[in-house]
């Protein structure tokens, strides 16, 4: 982690973090501060931050060897250099970055967009609503980071403090209005976002897809709860009046709520008129007005997603006709219900969805369109949460009529051993296909499709990348289905080689 310095002047500690003690000076002025020990340098101020595997503040004289001036931690460090004392250090270097950063985000409109769904897509369509009335937009989200003129790909969905800070900066002098930034719980937990306050902050829904990484339910959602607490004094919330989690927190904010439903009565309300394999019709609801939306992407949590994005643009002005143009303006987004279209007489998608609620979301939203079976290629994470595990199983066998268990990112974990626990989910377990290699899952699954059927590759979405024992290999799920398509599918009769599969009575007994 480089250190962050962009105010040659530098900042007072004390007017940045009026709480803190300082110790062994009046004041701290800093120009540039680092949270890794390793890569400081002279001038600079050390944080100390808890890790999950590593405290700070055991590396304090790590750092003042290598230049740094000052420390900022929780506990008292005697090593003869000031020092700032805080309660949180994480929340205290947040702050501080971006005070060096010049504090961007009082610069432009700030919408954050938390939830354990449907980030990514709300994000996006946001952005292109408000691209749509003319504003000049950054995003930071998990495809990818961008100040309206240069991109770069995502380390994560939510860049850590430093790197935040920085990408605000260069929106702000790229000339951004506004900036939407993805926020994830992790983002949350470790206080990405402390110096940072939203104009608007939306919670697409609570679900139950990463409570186990935070204890309990109830943990995740107070945790989820905390983007509202970066909300401006004049900021409004959007929140999801179909999910319960949601609802349970209603009645525990400050701010202004806006709501969406699509069986609930809200603020937002949407009416689906038709729904295909190609595209869905909704009427838009909102107070007196309702406008036509005529979207392909399919799926209810695809409308709940344009809902929320429509209550950001309507409550910061952007008239509903604008909205309904910035919605329509996005025909995919990669990696989340991507078709694949190669002339064949079924329909390909490719979906990140990886946890349990994610994928039964997706499936669900393949179901009401098909007309034939619908074919699921799935897997799960190495080294990853294993209770998820046998809950994809569990889903695919209840909204799929046929599954391939195959490899996702595998790691240093046996594929057949993944798929043992996903296989755990199954009332059947004899029923399932596994094909540990995911190049011949998808082409197995494309093999086996017949018009009006519908093939789902889930898992991976956009990724361009396979971990297999530590080592990257480039992989794309939407380039193996393609090139399938082309070389094998061409044919009329849609028939290839069979490759070959593995059932769950092979290697059981």
């Amino acid at each position: 982690m480089p250190s962050l310095s962009k105010r040659p002047q530098g900042v007072s500690l004390r007017q940045v973090l009026p709480k803190a003690k300082i110790l062994g000076a009046n004041d701290i002025h800093v120009s540039s501060i680092c949270g890794d020990s390793r890569g400081c340098e002279p001038g600079d101020l050390f944080a100390a931050m808890e890790g999950a595997r590593h405290d700070g503040h055991d590396y304090a004289q790590e750092a003042i060897s290598g230049g740094a001036a000052a420390l900022l931690g929780e506990r008292l460090l005697p090593f003869g250099v000031p020092m700032c004392l805080v309660s949180d250090s994480r929340d205290a270097f947040g702050r501080v970055c971006q005070a060096l950063a010049g504090n961007p985000g009082e610069q432009m409109t700030v919408i954050g967009v938390a939830g354990t769904l449907g980030k990514t897509t709300t994000s996006l369509l946001i952005a292109n609503i408000l691209e749509a009335a003319g504003a000049q937009v950054g995003v930071l989200g998990s495809l990818g980071y961008c100040d309206s003129r240069e991109a770069a790909p995502a380390a994560c969905a939510t860049p850590r403090s430093a790197e935040l800070a920085d990408w605000l900066a260069r929106m702000n002098n790229a000339g951004c209005t506004h900036a939407v930034v993805e926020v994830s719980s992790e983002a949350l937990t470790k206080r990405r976002l402390a110096g940072l306050r939203l104009d608007a902050a939306v919670l697409t829904n609570v679900r139950n897809g990463h409570a186990a990484v935070h204890s309990n339910p109830k943990k995740y959602a107070r945790i989820k709860q905390q983007v509202f607490d970066h909300l401006k004094p004049h900021g409004f919330g959007v929140l999801n009046a179909d999910d319960r989690g949601s609802q349970s927190i209603l009645h525990e904010l400050a701010a202004p709520v806006l709501t969406v439903g699509l069986d609930q009565p809200a603020n937002l309300t949407a009416a689906i008129v038709e729904r295909h394999k190609s595209e869905q019709m909704f009427l838009l609801t909102a107070g007196r007005e309702t406008a036509a939306v005529r979207t392909p992407l399919v799926g209810d949590h695809f409308i709940a997603d344009c809902l929320s994005a429509a209550a950001v643009g309507l409550a910061l002005g952007v008239d509903l006709l604008t909205v309904v143009r910035g919605l329509e303006s996005v025909s995919t987004i990669p990696g989340r219900m991507e078709r694949v279209e190669c002339g064949q007489p079924f329909g390909v998608f490719v979906d990140a969805a990886r946890t349990p609620d994610a994928l039964a979301a997706t499936l669900r939203a393949l179901r009401g369109v098909t007309s034939g079976r619908l074919l699921c290629v799935y897997g799960a994470q190495g080294g990853r949460d294993r209770s998820h595990r046998p809950l994809l199983g569990r889903a695919v066998e209840r909204y799929a009529d046929w599954g391939v268990v195959t490899s996702d990112n595998p790691r240093d974990e046996s594929p057949l051993h993944i798929a043992h626990d996903v296989l755990d989910g199954y009332h059947c377990p004899g029923s399932a296909h596994i094909l540990p290699d995911r190049t011949e899952a998808i082409q197995y699954a494309l093999n086996k499709a017949r018009p009006g059927d519908t093939v789902v590759i889930a898992g991976k979405g956009c990724e361009t990348y396979q971990i297999i024992r530590g080592k990257r290999r480039v992989f794309d799920d939407r380039d193996v289905a393609r090139r399938w398509l082309f070389d094998v599918g061409a044919s009329k009769d849609f028939h290839g080689r069979e490759p070959a599969i593995f059932r769950m009575a092979d290697y059981v007994n």
